[in-house]
């Protein structure tokens, strides 16, 4: 019988926020606990139950709360209880800190970076179920943490971190820990670099010397973090360099990109410590199709291959990729971060024409336009038919790539960037290829 720390037991807890995290925080703490529920945008909520339950501010204001339970989704810079939240921010946690102290005899694997988060997950999830292991996969991608159920002592769990849960996590310690870049993003959220790169890093402050820490020591930021921090855990350097060997066996060619290619040696240096069968992984990676609107290959012929990747919402995610390609018809817009540089430099972008499209066409341009050529489109649609157009009256017979990696959020027009990689496969669609 697994044991269990006693921090969430006969507490009095609010939960702030109700998406995902918050209601299945809710219902995991509700049984040994008080809990009380705020939220800032009431009217958006679909369940009775949990709109019957939520509490108004001066109830908050007049209540002693043990722990105050944030979900990722709250700014607490910018939120309703921000005057609240700062006098008490010692209270603060995540739903990573109560998983943490039901599971902690648990293995957990837990995955962030700016870029390939979701996939390496993925991936390693894969693995980890073809060799017959009691895996979860949870967090940004996968179920809510706190809903898992029929938890044994063998399960795994392989956690998608963003900085936002790692930022407000007080107690929660990953067994294995990988970085896999960092780069500036969500600076409009953190404030600056700074604050973004210590939400990051505060995944492997907890870890104690049996634990494992992967990452490249190279990268300037967590370069600067290392001779400055001495840590307890064991760091293992992933670089450019490691299981290059390994990597030429991989012969799925969703992994020729160079973003993808980083994704496989933190996989391949995890399961190593994992003692996993190497040749059983290699047939898992080959057979993995990739996940939707994140480097997607959506059509492919000997003379054009076009590639979705509305999950590219910082020009570092299209750096990634565009690193890989030659012949590129690059579509680019949406609403651009706050503080995103294109870093590349004009000799690296020869081969690259960028469509830009929408209203924050100032910003791209400002960006990019002593680095490549450009076009400017009044919508998506407008942009993919000149692309198009452009193809198909060419008489050369050269390969070239559409990719679709807007380096912006979908905000101006779609919900989320599945929406958006939707629109764009339809699009795609009506235009009826055959190059």
């Amino acid at each position: 019988m697994m044991k269990k720390k006693k921090n969430f037991f006969k507490k009095k807890i609010l939960i702030y926020g109700l998406g995902k995290t918050g209601i299945s925080s809710y219902f995991f703490l509700k049984k040994n606990n008080e809990v009380h529920l705020f939220d800032d945008n009431k009217k958006n909520l679909i369940d009775k139950r949990i709109i019957k339950l939520i509490v108004n501010k001066r109830n908050i204001f007049e209540n002693y709360f043990d722990y105050i339970l944030i979900s990722p989704g709250i700014n607490i810079r910018k939120c309703v209880l921000k005057n609240y939240i700062k006098k008490n921010l010692n209270k603060i946690i995540t739903d990573l800190d109560v998983f943490y102290n039901h599971y902690y005899q648990n293995m957990n694997i837990a995955i962030t970076g700016t870029n390939g988060k979701s996939t390496t997950a993925k991936i390693l999830f894969n693995i980890l179920k073809d060799q017959k292991k009691d895996a979860r996969l949870v967090g940004n991608i996968g179920n809510a943490i706190l809903n898992e159920k029929r938890i044994s002592s063998k399960t795994i769990f392989v956690i998608e971190a963003s900085s936002y849960q790692i930022e407000y996590s007080r107690n929660f310690k990953a067994n294995y820990a990988a970085i896999l870049n960092i780069s500036p993003d969500h600076l409009e959220r953190h404030g600056n670099l700074g604050n973004y790169v210590k939400a990051k890093l505060k995944l492997i402050k907890n870890q104690k010397n049996k634990d494992y820490t992967f990452f490249d020591t190279r990268n300037k930021y967590l370069k600067k973090f290392l001779n400055k921090n001495r840590l307890n855990s064991n760091v293992i350097d992933v670089n450019e360099k490691s299981f290059t060997k390994d990597i030429k066996k991989i012969k799925n060619p969703y992994f020729y990109t160079y973003g993808n290619k980083e994704n496989l040696r933190f996989i391949f240096s995890i399961t190593n410590k994992l003692k996993l069968k190497k040749n059983y992984l290699i047939k898992t990676i080959n057979r993995f199709k990739g996940l939707n609107f994140r480097q997607q290959i959506v059509y492919n012929s000997k003379k054009l291959t076009v590639i979705n990747d509305s999950k590219a919402t910082s020009f570092s995610s299209s750096i990634n990729i565009l690193k890989s390609l030659k012949n590129v018809y690059w579509l680019i817009g949406g609403i651009p971060k706050s503080g995103d540089k294109f870093f590349m430099k004009k000799k690296q972008c020869l081969n690259f024409k960028a469509y830009i499209y929408g209203k924050n066409k100032n910003h791209f341009i400002k960006e990019l336009k002593n680095k490549l050529r450009y076009k400017y489109f009044e919508n998506l649609q407008n942009a993919l038919r000149e692309i198009i157009f452009d193809i198909k009256s060419k008489k050369k017979n050269l390969h070239s790539t559409i990719l679709f990696s807007p380096s912006a959020a979908s905000f101006d027009k779609y919900k989320n960037f599945e929406e958006r990689g939707k629109k764009f496969n339809q699009l795609l669609k009506n235009f009826n290829l055959k190059i």
